[in-house]
């Protein structure tokens, strides 16, 4: 039997939460993706993961150590670069009905026209990989595929006022066809990898089931799907022969049997301000992180996610970032009371994130 104080403080340990230094070729979290949602994305977490990130946002080389595609539940996520051909294998839809899944409303014109959902796909990447030869604005290839793509492949979007692709199939596409988006580009920049070809193969660590156990587990067949966005039976079918049940709390659940000591013998300390999408933030069981229903709405409201604040392997507080001209400040919502050293430790975190951000730390509000 694990309690769920043994889970947090795994998955602390297993994501690197507690370590001060770290490189990108040993951090954990770039095997699933990192979440480039928000000013405080990517970058942020891997800084919360002690990687000195300085210099690989959009002033990087085009060939540097990191890239960015739109890859599962069509976000942005953060990799390796020297990962991307595998990764690119590893987010494919495993088959018709898990790609009819993943790109929701988008799969009914398509098989009302008797397209498979697959071959769609495969249609709109190898139109992308034809267009884009240089970096491109999202909406001019956008513009470009409505002028080559057929009726079922489109729908009129009434924010735009304009017909064009489905949204999910033109996100899903992008990476298989090849291309990157430019880091810290609104509207999106799209441009081609060098050289790129999708893997045949990949190594277990990106597979997207394996690397949920591994980094957020032990979970249920239907929290690693809610996070693949695909069907429970395709989960259940790609389930790891090494993935073992334990009780959590009285709930079956699984994890790597190699991950299994490390459960049982958890343990987490320090501090970290974690971005509102960070990947400890993303496991489909909210509960086990935090127990109250009203604390879980307020850290996963609908719209304006706040960000966490990680004591001890602990959900201690919210924060929201506060700019105004050149103040920077950071709101506090502590969810319990802070012991004098625990509010330093928060203010040298709030201190890095304005380091981070490239701005003097003007404030840190307690509410």
């Amino acid at each position: 039997m694990i309690e769920r104080q043994h889970v947090r403080r795994y998955r602390v340990q297993v994501q690197q939460l507690d370590r001060e230094h770290g490189t990108i070729a040993d951090t954990a979290v770039l095997d699933l993706g990192v979440q480039d949602t928000g000013p405080d994305g990517a970058l942020w977490a891997l800084e919360a993961r002690g990687v000195d990130t300085a210099g690989l946002g959009a002033a990087a080389e085009h060939h540097g150590d990191l890239v960015w595609l739109w890859t599962l539940r069509g976000a942005p996520h953060c990799y390796r670069r020297a990962d991307a051909a595998q990764v690119a294998a590893a987010v494919a839809p495993w088959s018709e009905s898990d790609a009819s899944k993943r790109i929701f409303d988008a799969s009914k014109p398509l098989k009302d026209a008797d397209i498979p959902v697959l071959d769609a796909l495969d249609a709109v990447a190898g139109q992308m990989r034809t267009i884009v030869k240089e970096p491109m604005v999202k909406g001019e290839l956008s513009t470009r595929l409505h002028e080559v793509m057929p009726e079922p492949y489109q729908r009129y979007c009434r924010s735009c006022q304009a017909v064009h692709l489905y949204e999910m199939p033109f996100r899903l596409s992008a990476v298989q066809a090849g291309l990157e988006l430019v880091p810290d580009t609104s509207p999106p920049v799209l441009q081609p990898m060098p050289e790129f070809t999708v893997a045949d193969a990949y190594e277990d660590r990106l597979d997207p089931v394996r690397a949920y156990l591994h980094l957020l587990g032990p979970a249920t067949h239907k929290q690693v799907a809610e996070y693949v966005d695909a069907p429970v039976r395709e989960v259940k079918a790609h389930w790891p022969e090494d993935a073992v049940e334990v009780q959590v709390d009285g709930e079956t659940r699984w994890m790597l049997e190699a991950d299994v000591p490390a459960l049982q013998d958890a343990s987490a300390s320090g501090t970290r301000l974690l971005g509102p999408y960070d990947l400890y933030l993303q496991a489909r069981d909210r509960s086990t992180l935090v127990a109250d229903p009203a604390k879980v709405k307020a850290l996963w409201p609908v719209l304006g996610r706040p960000g966490a604040v990680l004591l001890d392997g602990e959900i201690a507080c919210l924060w929201r970032p506060r700019k105004s001209g050149k103040k920077f400040t950071v709101a506090v919502e502590p969810w319990r009371d802070l012991e004098a050293p625990e509010r330093k430790t928060i203010e040298a975190e709030a201190e890095k994130l304005a380091a981070f951000r490239g701005v003097p730390l003007t404030g840190l509000d307690f509410s």
